[in-house]
């Protein structure tokens, strides 16, 4: 069952690169006593993702932050080298925090896993962005199809803030 508005986060831990390496984070490091941008992409680097879904929150970075955000990330089941070489290849750092969840952990505890197989993906996460103030769901917006960054885009989420 998907997570919903209302619900507090569950407790899990993501990676991010830092200059050493790889580094865990968990949800109480990312979400405690702040206001969170989330959204979550199918996969670094498609097309949807890197054409649509990723470049309004790049361009919507000041006003979003505008609105009282503190942080404004982005998680993917990739492993944490292709979410950093994704960073880069946008010019995204300090901008939006790449969030790694390799084995799915966290897409799986909040319910928002799909099985891409047909397209050899393998179980990825659906596209949604959500508003989290102290690590409970204010908003959250799911995409229908993978292909599709609508109802989670930037602009949509503003429009809720």
């Amino acid at each position: 069952m998907a997570i919903g508005v209302g619900d507090k986060l569950p407790n899990a831990t993501l990676k991010t690169k830092v200059p050493d390496g790889p580094a865990d984070l968990s949800t109480d490091e990312i979400f405690a006593g702040k206001t969170v941008v989330l959204f979550a992409v199918p996969g670094a680097f498609t097309p949807t993702c890197s054409m649509n879904h990723l470049p309004g929150f790049l361009t919507h970075n000041d006003e979003i932050r505008a609105k009282g955000v503190d942080t404004i990330a982005v998680v993917s089941v990739n492993d944490v080298f292709v979410m950093s070489a994704w960073e880069k290849a946008n010019d995204a750092a300090g901008k939006i925090l790449f969030l790694s969840d390799g084995n799915g952990e966290f897409t799986k505890a909040v319910g928002l896993d799909v099985d891409l197989s047909v397209a050899g993906l393998g179980v990825r996460s659906k596209r949604y962005s959500m508003i989290v103030e102290n690590g409970v769901v204010k908003a959250l917006n799911i995409e229908e199809s993978p292909g599709q960054a609508d109802k989670s885009s930037a602009e949509a989420l503003l429009e809720q803030l």
